[in-house]
């Protein structure tokens, strides 16, 4: 490619080396987020997908039908429905969640209000499931459409389980599963079943997307408490929102008496003041939770990239190891 790697970001290099099929991608999300009746439907959409998002999901899609020897056109649309999928959760999240922020930028619930937001999040829930046929293929259909179950049972398995302190590593990891790493997954499988790939390479792009999503979440929850100019967030933002993501759940497994007095009145009460955010992070060193968080990430990250051993050998391949080094290479 003439890329100098050293210089050029893993989801870069993937984004040029699939740039005629990420061009179409564009074109038919553009095409099918338009509204003739709704005019409030492509303001509210174009404002978060052109946000400058990264690609990634449908890029895993477009990435493994290729690897995999894929010449037809439904990988397009199949990458083009992950977009609209994933897309439409980030609407319904920042409603959720209240949040104001989002890619850098407000977001739509603060620029509109929260009825947009929903409203225009189902309409593209709809029109995903409205291109995922388009491939008229029930298995695809089946994965996708099982996916989008998963993610919002995922949500609201979180709504009960962020704020309680019972809340243990297995369930946290059961959350992740559904809200992030289930789109993940289903991007790449549906690549390697298009493409009528061996089961066997379906089954390590099911589990590299797996992996991979995992390790995302668990980075970006890591990120909360570290700090990135990347993510778009503030420092603390999942304390203030009261989430008990991993980073928490280790420290309040390790809290005395008192500490865990802090944990029910900041996390299961919400009763925040000033220098508790301080405090939160003190606890959070005192008992290793980041580095013991961080170790995790990583490992998930190994993973992703053992089971792509499974795969045909390539630079599609090679770049999607890298991707999975990417992800967690601000914690290295």
């Amino acid at each position: 490619m003439g890329l100098d790697k050293a210089a050029v970001k893993p989801h870069e290099r993937l984004a040029a080396a699939l740039a005629p099929e990420l061009k179409a991608v564009n074109a038919l999300i553009r095409e099918r987020m338009s509204s003739e009746h709704a005019p409030r439907i492509p303001e509210v959409t174009a404002h978060l997908i052109e946000a400058g998002g990264k690609r990634l999901r449908p890029m895993l899609t477009l990435a493994a039908a290729k690897a995999c020897g894929y010449d037809g056109p439904y990988h397009i649309h199949l990458a083009a429905t992950v977009e609209f999928i994933h897309t439409a959760t980030l609407l319904h999240d920042d409603v959720v969640d209240e949040s104001a922020q989002r890619r850098g930028r407000p977001t739509a619930n603060l620029l509109w209000d929260n009825k947009s937001s929903v409203l225009v999040g189902d309409y593209l829930f709809a029109r995903s499931f409205q291109l995922m046929t388009d491939a008229d293929n029930m298995r695809v259909l089946r994965i996708l459409s099982n996916a989008s179950a998963t993610i919002a049972e995922g949500e609201v398995l979180q709504l009960t389980a962020a704020q309680d302190l019972k809340t243990d590593e297995a369930i946290y990891v059961q959350v992740v599963r559904g809200k992030t790493a289930a789109l993940f997954a289903a991007a790449t499988e549906v690549g390697g079943v298009l493409a009528g790939a061996d089961e066997t390479v379906v089954k390590a792009l099911f589990d590299y997307g797996d992996a991979l999503g995992i390790s995302f979440q668990i980075v970006d929850d890591l990120l909360d408490y570290w700090g990135s100019e990347q993510t778009g967030k503030n420092i603390g933002d999942d304390f203030r929102e009261r989430k008990l993501t991993l980073p928490l759940i280790k420290a309040v497994a390790k809290a005395d008496a008192e500490e865990r007095a802090f944990w029910v009145k900041t996390i299961e009460k919400g009763k925040q003041g000033e220098g508790d955010l301080e405090h939160a992070i003190a606890l959070l060193n005192k008992h290793d939770a980041l580095e013991e968080t961080r170790v995790i990430a990583l490992e998930w990250a190994d993973k992703a990239k053992e089971v792509l051993s499974a795969l045909p050998e390539g630079e599609i391949v090679e770049m999607l190891s890298d991707i999975a080094d990417y992800v967690v290479a601000r914690l290295r």
